[in-house]
């Protein structure tokens, strides 16, 4: 490749759509259908695609460490977006949303978000979308504890006792 020829290679990876994404060591990421393991030195990678799901290991959640409800509906949403056929996974969600908005009616304004990017197609708004769940849910309970010290201090006591 001539000096020429490269230079406007490197212009066209750095002006285009592109999603650019460094690694660290041994850091995984999902493209597509495949999972990507980094070796022992950071890297980074240039992807360029239509509609292909991305996720970094950091935002990838395991049914393992779906350990609330609002987690279980990022997992089912995650699902969505790396399946090739997003709707095996439309009747495990919306009965999770279900029980939840029934448990927490205040969550309905986030759902209704995450439905509508559901339905639109977008799922990777609609993963960001579950995140903010995450993060209400999260702060509900802080303000439960916060307000019920006890109860905080009785569930400690029973999980000790395990």
């Amino acid at each position: 490749m001539s000096r020429n020829e490269r230079s406007v290679t490197k212009a066209l990876m750095e002006n285009s759509m592109a999603l650019k994404v460094e690694l660290r060591p041994h850091e995984r990421i999902i493209v597509g259908n495949c999972v990507i393991t980094n070796t022992d030195q950071r890297a980074r990678l240039l992807i360029d695609g239509d509609n292909v799901p991305i996720l970094r290991e950091r935002d990838i959640l395991t049914p393992e460490t779906a350990n609330t409800p609002a987690k279980l509906v990022y997992l089912a949403v995650q699902l969505m977006y790396i399946s090739p056929d997003p709707q095996t996974q439309h009747g495990t969600y919306f009965n999770l949303v279900r029980d939840i908005v029934t448990a927490v009616p205040s969550s309905w304004p986030i759902i209704e978000g995450i439905n509508n990017n559901i339905l639109n197609g977008d799922l990777y708004r609609a993963l960001k979308d579950a995140r903010k769940l995450i993060a209400y849910e999260e702060k509900l309970r802080d303000q439960y504890a916060a307000a019920h010290p006890q109860a905080e201090a009785d569930k400690a006591d029973v999980s000790s006792a395990a």
